[in-house]
Parts: C-alpha cells; sequence; structure tokens
C-alpha cells in the first residue's frame, strides 16, 4: 500500500496483500534491541508510517467470527520501524508529536473490527461471561464509524496508535523475560495464560539473518502488553494533536508502532476490542537529552490532544470490589472495573442489544472508565461512562421498550 504524504517522506510502506514476512521492507513482530533500524532521522523531522492491522491481516470482513476464533496469535503484533533518532543515546527521551493519521482511503481499506476472543485463544477482560468468539464490522466514512452488526450506534472515533514504543537495551528485555516467565510458572497451565513467552514461531525480526536472527527470535519479548518503554498500551485519548515522551535504551531510540485504532474505549475490554484498522500515521519526533534522569521517568508520558469527541451526555455505570460469588476484596479495581462493565452491558440488553453487542460497544465505542473511589475501604470504585450520544434508539431509563435486532457475527 502506498500513499502521498504531503511535504514529508514515508519511511515504511506495507502491501496489504502480502504476509508481515513477504513485505518489501521488513518491519517485526517482536521487541528486540539488535533489530535494525529500517531508517534514521534528525530530530526535528516530521515522516509517514504505514502499518497493516495488528493481525496482519487475518480478519476479513464478512459476517463470520471463525476468523477471530481460529487467529493466529504467534503473529502479533505486526510493527512498523524500528525508526532511528540521530543523536539519540539511552537516557534520552523521545519526543513524538502525532500529527495525523487513519485508515487508508478507498472503498475497500475504510473498514475496521472489533472482536470477542475466544476464551482458549487469548480470551478478553470478561471471557469467563464471554467464552466463544465473536466479530463486529465497522465501516469508517470521515470521523464516524457505524456498523451493521451493531444496529443504531454511530460515534467519532479517537483515532490513536493502540501501540507505539522504543527497543529495549539487552538488560531490560532480560528483566522483562525474568519477571513474566516467573508469573508464568506459578500457574502454568491456565487458559488463558498469564503472560506469554519468547517464541521463535512466526517471529519476524526484521533484515536479521542467520544466528543473529534465530538467538533474536528466542529472546524477543512479545509485543502484547504495555511496559516501560510504551509498547501497547492502547490509550485512546493518544491520538492526532496529541504527545508522548518515551525513554532511550538504546542508541537511536528505534521508534516503532502499528495496532492502528479508528476508536476505542477505556480498557479495550474484548481484548480484540478496539476498531482494528491498517492505515498511515505521520510523526514529528526531538530528543530531550538526559530526560530520563531530568524527569524522573520509570514509564512514558503523554500529554493529551484538544481533539475529541464533543459528548456532553453519559450514563455511568459503578462497580465495586465484590467478586460474582459475593466474596469481599479489599480495594480491588480490577473487580470493580469488571462489575462496572457487566453492569452497563445487563443494562444495554434491556436497549435491545444482545450481551456481545454490549460487549462490543463498550470495548470500541469511545467509553470514559475511572477509578472513582480508591480509600474508601473495603470498596474501589470504578466507573464506566457510556455516551448516550452515539445511539440512535432511546437509551435512557425512561423510554419505550425496544425489540432486539441484527445480531454480531458468531463463530459456528
Amino acid at each position: 500500500m502506498t500513499t502521498v504524504a504531503v511535504g514529508h517522506q514515508t519511511l515504511f510502506n506495507v502491501d496489504l496483500s502480502k504476509p508481515w514476512s513477504q513485505q518489501q521492507v521488513l518491519g517485526h513482530n517482536r521487541w528486540h534491541p539488535d533489530i535494525p533500524a529500517v531508517a534514521s532521522v534528525s530530530p526535528g523531522t516530521t515522516f509517514r508510517m504505514e502499518c497493516k492491522d495488528w493481525t496482519d491481516g487475518q480478519i476479513q470482513n464478512n459476517d463470520s467470527a471463525n476468523d477471530v476464533r481460529d487467529i493466529d496469535l504467534s503473529i502479533p503484533h505486526v510493527l512498523s520501524g524500528p525508526i532511528a533518532v540521530d543523536g539519540a543515546e539511552p537516557g534520552d527521551v523521545l519526543v513524538v508529536d502525532i500529527l495525523d493519521m487513519g485508515p487508508f482511503p478507498g472503498p475497500n481499506t475504510e473498514w475496521g473490527y472489533t472482536g470477542i476472543f475466544a476464551k482458549t485463544n487469548g480470551g478478553g477482560f470478561l471471557t469467563d461471561r464471554f467464552p466463544d468468539a465473536h466479530k463486529a464490522i465497522w465501516d469508517l466514512q470521515g470521523v464516524f464509524a457505524t456498523s451493521r452488526h451493531l444496529p443504531d450506534v454511530r460515534f467519532v472515533g479517537i483515532q490513536h496508535p493502540g501501540l507505539i514504543g522504543t527497543a529495549p537495551s539487552a538488560d531490560l528485555l532480560a528483566k522483562w523475560n525474568k519477571r513474566e516467565a516467573d508469573l508464568i510458572a506459578t500457574d502454568p497451565n491456565r487458559v488463558p495464560p498469564l503472560a506469554l513467552a519468547p517464541l521463535e514461531n512466526s517471529a519476524v525480526m526484521g533484515s536479521l539473518q542467520g544466528e543473529s536472527y534465530k538467538r533474536a527470535a528466542q529472546e524477543g519479548a512479545r509485543t502484547v502488553p504495555p511496559r516501560e518503554h510504551g509498547g501497547n498500551c492502547d490509550i485512546k485519548n493518544l491520538t492526532k494533536g496529541s504527545r508522548a515522551y518515551l525513554p532511550v535504551y538504546v542508541k537511536g531510540g528505534n521508534l516503532s508502532m502499528g495496532d492502528l485504532h479508528f476508536s476505542q474505549g477505556d480498557g479495550e475490554i474484548t481484548f480484540c476490542g478496539a476498531v482494528e484498522m491498517a492505515g498511515f500515521i505521520d510523526l514529528h519526533v526531538d530528543v530531550i537529552k538526559d530526560g530520563v534522569n531530568k524527569y524522573k521517568m520509570t514509564n512514558p508520558i503523554f500529554r493529551t490532544s484538544p481533539l475529541e469527541p464533543r459528548y456532553t451526555n453519559f450514563l455511568v455505570f459503578e462497580g465495586i470490589s465484590v467478586d460474582e460469588q459475593g466474596k469481599q476484596h479489599y480495594m480491588d479495581a480490577h473487580i470493580a472495573y469488571k462489575n462496572a462493565c457487566m453492569n452497563a452491558i445487563e443494562y444495554l440488553q434491556t436497549c435491545g442489544y444482545t450481551a456481545e453487542q454490549a460487549y462490543m460497544i463498550l470495548g470500541a465505542a469511545p467509553v470514559e472508565g475511572r477509578i472513582s473511589g480508591i480509600v474508601d475501604i473495603p470498596n474501589a470504585c470504578c466507573t464506566v461512562y457510556l455516551p448516550t450520544e452515539i445511539f440512535q434508539r432511546d437509551v435512557e431509563p425512561m423510554r419505550y421498550s425496544v425489540s432486539r435486532q441484527t445480531q454480531v457475527a458468531t463463530a459456528r
């Protein structure tokens, strides 16, 4: 795929018809310090990057969720880059401005998808309640998203890279692998697993070859979680007009990105919960020397954008840290947020949506998730803010009843 960048160069092109391992310029799908940069730029440079969707095109625009059910999770995330920034050294901070982004223009590319992953293959935040695969396809028109699988829903997307980060140092990579291996060892047969260990199968490591490739593929960290360098943070407000401050661990910083989202609810709760898309992103980069020490950074910082949907009316659903069996937990925000989500899902079923449709809406629409109370023992209070303006049917508590409509695609 080739797009026309206005006033700046496209440093990474993708071909949507070819898998990641057959692209003309190879990106990567693991984190490792030895992956060579595909290009280098001076501080102050603006450039464009093209990205495939995070699954490398495994999800199709159709009405079956079999592709979500059967997805090969050894492949994601496919990342565009790395890009080295001249003069950046360990301890510096990369300043990354997001100038523009969107789906590739064209009749066959302006669409996205949301998926509920099967519990046996990734799962999701509410996987015990929703163990089977489902899918919704979204049509993307300008700033709006609509879906034939989710009737009467139309919202403005907050487009953002689900994943953006710098390369880890060898020491940091070893730390990641050690602590995640220790976690896996506490329950090695858990479904879904507690973490994902390095996996040589399906690894794409840029231009590395031979023994260098083999060693890096065996050590490379999986891209699923966020870590100290950024990575898969899925921050929905990291959109056009925002700025990310990313710690540098290797010479050049080696910036990579992917997993572009047209929209997402806070938490991306179905795992493939955003409106996933292929597309482009325009960036401007700079460097703060010794920024990690100056600003005491252990994780990235980002500045929000002045752009966001103008929604003003919300239904707010609360959850507290009491589990489904009625057991009291002490200030457990994870359980509280689950309960807030389930309360919203139960409510949306009274508005004519199926439970799966409601779950998809919470994952994909610009829903706000908050920790509203974290000091009042023993219950943390988490809340889900659902904008009522995204619905083209009445979802207020005082309304006439409506009948259920089209369901999301289901694996068969």
